[in-house]
């Protein structure tokens, strides 16, 4: 496998403020970039892992146990990172790390389907165990469903010609692979829009984002990170395009605003003041050096909040 490069590396190491005895968990283990940056600096902590990919997790246990013994490896929806972590008697976290979307090694892997531009069967399934796959989306879905996906997750103009081909198409036979898929797409889009950007670049994030329920689980995941922080602790989030990053950008903001009816005040009381801020109210994005080493960080944004009271 090729290296895979973590985005946003040190930006988002830096802003978790790791001790040596920090608890920290990596929601979004992957290929274990960021998972062993942490590792190495917690040598007194411990790091908990959560990912649903099982090649992944076999990449990873291999990659982290050459740094230390002191992780765990979760196989599972980072949605479940409550209930996981109370299993095993966590109740207070020093920090969260959620790195969201597809991994690079996901994206190579031609046989995962996830990338428009290799033949393969359409799949796009995170975690190979879950029997729902691409090619359910595309064969069994409504047109009015492929239309709403397509718009929703994928924010096509061209959503309903799209969906309606699909439905088309089709009526003939099965379509099982991410060219075949592509030609269709294709056929949907006037040419004059095919030059500006690959044509199904939206419509298989779209497809993706559904077969995953990657924007279902944010929210919820989020909420339960918040409410194990510890005071002083953090939660680092990178996203890589606007849907996510609109949902993490709003539950942050949420968190750390104050009550509109007192916001005015000279002097607001300690209980009254909200019980999060923002690490830094401008959002951080990967330098020059970095989008020169790795193009694929170039809509990444790393966002981050503090608990303080």
């Amino acid at each position: 496998m090729e290296k895979h490069i973590s985005v946003l590396l040190e930006e988002s190491i830096s802003s978790l403020n790791l001790k040596e005895s920090s608890i920290i968990v990596d929601c979004t283990l992957g290929y274990g970039g960021h998972s062993s940056s942490i590792l190495a600096r917690i040598k007194k902590g411990f790091l908990f892992a959560f990912d649903q990919d099982s090649e992944a997790i076999r990449h990873s246990t291999n990659r982290l146990s050459a740094i230390g013994t002191n992780f765990t490896i979760i196989k599972s929806n980072f949605v479940n990172l409550k209930e996981e972590l109370l299993k095993r008697n966590v109740h207070e976290v020093d920090g969260f790390l959620f790195d969201l979307g597809v991994s690079s090694p996901q994206l190579d892997d031609i046989e995962r389907g996830f990338s428009f531009h290799e033949d393969t069967k359409l799949d796009m399934r995170m975690d190979k165990d879950n029997p729902f796959s691409a090619y359910d989306v595309v064969n069994t879905y409504s047109k009015e469903q492929l239309t709403d996906i397509f718009y929703k997750y994928g924010e096509d103009k061209f959503a309903r010609n799209i969906a309606k081909k699909i439905v088309e198409y089709r009526e003939q036979k099965p379509i099982e692979t991410t060219l075949e898929l592509v030609d269709i797409i294709k056929t949907a889009i006037p040419m004059k829009f095919r030059k500006e950007k690959h044509p199904a670049r939206q419509i298989f994030q779209a497809i993706r984002i559904e077969v995953n329920h990657e924007l279902d689980v944010i929210e919820p995941a989020l909420d339960q990170a918040l409410s194990m922080l510890k005071v002083g602790g953090r939660v680092a989030v990178i996203t890589f395009h606007s849907l996510e990053d609109r949902l993490v950008k709003n539950k942050f903001k949420e968190k750390c605003a104050i009550d509109k009816k007192i916001q005015g005040l000279p002097n607001i009381p300690a209980e009254y003041l909200p019980d999060f801020r923002l690490v830094s109210t401008k959002v951080i994005t990967p330098s020059n050096e970095e989008l020169e080493k790795n193009p694929r960080a170039r809509s990444s944004k790393l966002r981050v909040v503090e608990r303080v009271k």
